[in-house]
């Protein structure tokens, strides 16, 4: 009997495994915010925002000298607008670590408020939420109640809303996340999959299983899509790993692990990954080697492909901006002259392939989206390069030029 008579079957089975590949990695997302800023929810006011913006201006302006030197009068420049205008893309609410224990009469107080400032945010914060205490067995009720009474206060589900889930250990806390999303869609009359939810990556076991499966990998692939993006908690990780206080931070070797299991989890399925914080913070005689450290370290995150990253205090808002804008405009001198390169079809030293110029285009659209600059400033460099194009690119549709 002829091979060929057994193609049809081969290709019905392929078919199966293709159509199971896409639904699971359908493709990064676009959008990404270039952090979340992280306030106890007992201390913020809808003017939060604009207050952090001013306190950065200050902070910007009172070391001028450093930042230029680290960023570039240009960059610098662009960053400081930004911090005047819109400082704060993401902002999450937090009833956790931040918030601590302060009797239920007072959380649902700060809850309800919670609600309503996230409701009144300007637009300029297009992702907006609040982090819960966890789903655990002491604390799921508490978490529970707060979100409801968020959404209480604020009449609804805010535009962008997002929760956070911290101390996820096992993937069944995700199933009971899902659950939870069910259940307040159906008492409150939301219509299904509008609930969404982050997980906090801050245990080991959150990272690799008893089994040795990596949980944060099951637990994406579990969260029936309302799973948008997995933030490191960089100090609980650490003190979990054994890791001693005064070498705790973001470029530890146990934080890279965790990051790129993360990274790998989460690659071509839409899920968005964070990069943790940083607890030392740019105030008093120690501002000047703080500012220093976090643009460092912001740099660092995006050279390794975390684009998101959680900031703590306005003064992280300066670095993050200006290490930000610094980072994709250099990445637009690199990538233009590639794309044009590619676009028109021509020799050189480097031969890119589609994969290649998709990776150009994304990070230059990136660049865009953020604001480190202009469309006019792509096209300058490689004429061809329209946003449609480099669009068409990172979907890696065939061009017509």
């Amino acid at each position: 009997m002829s091979p060929h008579s057994d193609l049809h079957t081969i290709g019905e089975r392929l078919r199966v495994v293709e159509t199971d590949l896409l639904r699971r990695y359908p493709g990064d997302r676009p959008g990404q915010p270039v952090h979340t800023a992280y306030v106890c929810a007992a201390d913020t006011q809808a003017d939060l925002p604009g207050e952090w913006g001013a306190t950065a201006v200050e902070l910007a302006d009172r070391h001028i000298d450093l930042l230029t030197g680290l960023a570039g009068v240009e960059v610098l420049a662009r960053a400081r607008e930004t911090l005047a205008q819109t400082p704060i893309q993401d902002l999450r609410l937090d009833f956790e670590d931040g918030y601590g224990t302060r009797g239920d009469a007072v959380e649902d107080d700060d809850a309800r408020r919670a609600g309503r400032v996230l409701a009144a945010l300007p637009s300029a914060v297009f992702s907006r939420g609040v982090r819960i205490k966890g789903l655990t067995l002491g604390e799921y009720e508490r978490a529970v109640r707060t979100l409801e009474l968020v959404l209480d206060g604020a009449g609804g589900v805010p535009e962008g809303f997002v929760f956070t889930v911290p101390k996820l250990r096992a993937v069944e806390q995700v199933d009971v996340a899902v659950q939870v999303c069910e259940m307040l869609e159906r008492a409150y009359g939301i219509a299904s999959g509008t609930l969404r939810f982050e997980l906090q990556i801050e245990s080991p076991q959150a990272v690799i299983a008893a089994d040795g499966s990596a949980t944060v990998a099951r637990a994406i692939h579990r969260s029936a899509g309302r799973c948008t993006g997995l933030h490191y908690g960089t100090y609980d990780y650490s003190a979990a790993c054994g890791i001693a206080p005064q070498f705790q931070s973001l470029e530890h070797p146990v934080a890279d692990h965790a990051k790129a299991v993360m990274q790998a989890a989460a690659a071509q399925t839409g899920v968005w990954v964070c990069d943790g914080s940083t607890q030392v913070l740019p105030i008093g005689d120690a501002a000047a080697a703080a500012l220093e450290r976090h643009f460092r370290l912001v740099t660092r995150a995006l050279e390794r492909g975390y684009y998101q990253g959680w900031d703590m205090h306005p003064g992280h808002l300066v670095t993050r901006w200006a290490a930000t804008y610094a980072f994709f405009r250099g990445a637009l001198l690199a990538a233009a002259p590639r794309i044009d390169g590619y676009l028109r079809r021509r020799g050189g030293a480097v031969v890119d392939e589609p994969a290649t110029a998709q990776a150009l285009a994304t990070v230059v659209l990136r660049g865009l989206d953020c604001g480190a600059f202009a469309p006019e400033d792509v096209t300058a460099l490689s004429p061809d390069a329209s946003v449609e194009v480099l669009t068409q690119l990172r979907e890696r549709k065939v061009l017509e030029l």
